[in-house]
């Protein structure tokens, strides 16, 4: 049987601009390129944990607007569950992205119809969850939401993983106990531990201090230095597979959909980061959030160039 995976957590519709650099405070820039992509947090994690290889169900919410037919569509053409995608009145989510041509971005979301996304809603599918093996969560819906499904998660004894993007600061001191693994990026461990993450040193202080919070484990992604691994007992450095890259977009969330649908199957702790972070290469030498997601066939072909 495959891997059953449950992503809970946010769709939104990219609105995409290429410019020649990031603009600062109170600047006009003429843009390149604008394009409208399916994305949001959640469902891109849905989307590369199907396409490399697990079964997965996505629990969340679109508006009543035509983003939210286009969002609910593009999962389901993934062949992913969308029976606990709920359709509220309203907008849909959106993500306001600029990227330059070092392939960086800035992003500004608005929630819409994501903020509908209660504790309410998450037991009305709780079915959904006590099928799956593993359960992901992030942060682009409401937090009381978040810590309810981490919770129930645990409750139900499923491996529950904690993507907390977007952080802007510590999680609440309770959810630490039902996650087992925590996968920041740097900015994201800097705001949870109160610790300056900008290399593999750093790195390893900040994933000794979230252990000391309570998390089970900890992967903090660092670009293209590749993910710092920490279990509370030591470290293990995964260096970046070598790539051209063109735009970082949904690298992360490559990753963390990569990594869950590759422990599910019963890859132990190491193949599932190296699996996720072949699978983030891949998806920063393409250009969007979920077209530039690879499929499993492309990531077992990938060899280093």
């Amino acid at each position: 049987m495959p891997a059953k995976v449950v992503v809970i957590g946010s769709l939104n519709m990219d609105l995409v601009t290429r410019a020649p650099r990031l603009p600062r405070g109170g600047e006009t820039l003429i843009g390149q390129s604008f394009t409208t992509v399916s994305g949001g947090k959640g469902a891109n994690q849905a989307v590369a944990a199907a396409r490399l290889g697990a079964e997965v169900s996505m629990v969340g919410c679109v508006g009543t607007d035509a983003y939210g037919q286009e969002l609910r569509g593009a999962l389901l053409a993934e062949q992913i569950d969308c029976q606990a995608v709920s359709i509220v009145d309203g907008a849909s989510g959106v993500a306001l992205i600029v990227v330059d041509d070092n392939s960086q971005n800035a992003i500004v979301i608005v929630a819409g119809a994501n903020g509908a996304l209660t504790a309410e809603v998450i037991d009305r599918f709780d079915a959904v969850l006590q099928a799956a093996d593993v359960i992901i969560c992030q942060l682009e819906v409401p937090d009381a939401t978040v810590g309810h499904a981490l919770k129930r998660g645990r409750a139900l004894g499923k491996t529950v993983i904690l993507n907390p993007a977007p952080a802007s600061r510590p999680l609440p001191a309770d959810w630490y106990a039902a996650i087992d693994y925590l996968i920041p990026n740097e900015s994201e461990a800097s705001a949870l531990s109160g610790l300056s993450v900008d290399s593999l040193e750093t790195a390893e202080t900040a994933a000794t201090r979230l252990i000391g919070m309570g998390a089970g484990k900890v992967i903090i992604t660092l670009g293209a230095q590749g993910s710092l691994f920490a279990n509370g007992t030591g470290f293990e450095h995964f260096p970046a597979p070598t790539v051209k890259a063109v735009d970082t977009t949904a690298a992360g969330d490559t990753f963390v959909g990569g990594f869950a649908a590759a422990l599910a199957s019963g890859k132990t702790e190491a193949e599932a980061i190296r699996f996720g972070q072949v699978a983030a290469a891949l998806s920063v030498t393409r250009a969007g959030a979920q077209p530039s997601i690879p499929n499993l066939s492309e990531v077992q072909a990938f060899k280093t160039p």
